[in-house]
């Protein structure tokens, strides 16, 4: 069964891998070498889809020094039509929909072909940012030009820590046409369990099927790494980052306790009967990081019911 099918039929179980494209200053023969280095990754896995990122700025949402300096990347469809023509599994395009002129954007959803991509569109990072094109609008487009094409919307469990009501903003995605979410990286496990047991019985008094909702998880080499994914937002909790700065290894450490918080929270979805997935990236370009990644992407593919 592709990935389009199981998220339609609420399957769940899905197993993805993401990239960020390289940067816009990267030679075009370099930029080809590492599509096939990434395609090379990714078949041994047998991942339901690739995840392509479209990376903005965000130094409006959090105006601490970023950790690692923000650098323009390729556009996400662009590295996929030019240099993964070798992808045999869906793409899953990610949009800033803000980046885009309503026109540019419009243009791109109307040439999608559901059959072989499925996209996720992302708000701004802060309501004081300026945006050409809003979510709402975005979604709109996509339901006028290409209703067929799936679309995926972004949970983040710390809001729903932070707010309560992420669950809701989930749900209002939900009718707004999106079929699936992918959550940002998952460090609080509790966090995350407290957002699917929220939208779960949400769903369930308003009579409404939960759709999958896809976790994402991502190793940790360093200190630093941490601090960056800390930066772009994500919750670790103290115990998990005192583990990981004492641990003999920083990047074993990690992937255990990445392994370990993915297998809880799989079961506790199994066990509420909400559809999920798992998504895998590393948020450095260090080889070894993602490297450990590939290698936690193999261990939690042997754990879902594919």
């Amino acid at each position: 069964m592709d990935l389009q099918q199981r998220i339609r039929d609420r399957a769940g179980e899905i197993l993805l891998f993401a990239v960020t494209p390289p940067r816009v200053t990267t030679d075009p023969e370099r930029v080809q070498q590492i599509a096939e280095v990434t395609l090379e990754r990714i078949r041994p896995l047998e991942v339901d889809g690739l995840i392509l990122y479209d990376i903005d700025d965000e130094s409006d949402r959090n105006p601490e020094e970023r950790p690692f300096p923000f650098v323009r990347t390729l556009d996400p469809a662009e590295f996929l039509e030019r240099n993964l023509a070798g992808l045999d599994v869906p793409a899953v395009v990610y949009r800033a929909t803000g980046k885009y002129e309503e026109p540019t954007l419009r243009d791109w959803v109307k040439t999608q072909d559901p059959a072989k991509a499925l996209s996720v569109f992302v708000g701004a990072s802060s309501g004081e940012k300026r945006v050409a094109t809003s979510l709402r609008r975005a979604q709109e487009i996509r339901r006028e030009t290409n209703p067929d094409l799936l679309l995926g919307a972004v949970a983040i469990p710390e809001r729903h820590t932070a707010k309560g009501d992420e669950h809701l903003r989930l749900i209002a995605k939900q009718e707004a046409g999106c079929s699936y979410f992918v959550s940002q990286v998952v460090y609080d496990v509790n966090a995350a369990k407290n957002l699917v047991s929220d939208y779960r019985y949400e769903c369930e008094t308003r009579g409404l099927q939960p759709v999958p909702i896809v976790f994402t998880f991502s190793v940790c080499g360093s200190m630093k790494t941490l601090e960056f994914l800390r930066w772009l937002g994500v919750d670790v909790p103290r115990w998990i980052e005192n583990e990981l700065r004492h641990a003999t290894d920083t990047l074993d450490a990690s992937l255990e306790q990445a392994e370990a918080t993915a297998i809880e929270l799989m079961s506790f979805c199994r066990q509420l009967g909400v559809p999920f997935g798992i998504n895998i990236e590393s948020v450095s370009i260090r080889k070894v990081e993602i490297e450990a990644s590939v290698r936690l992407a193999e261990r939690l593919r042997d754990k879902l019911e594919r």
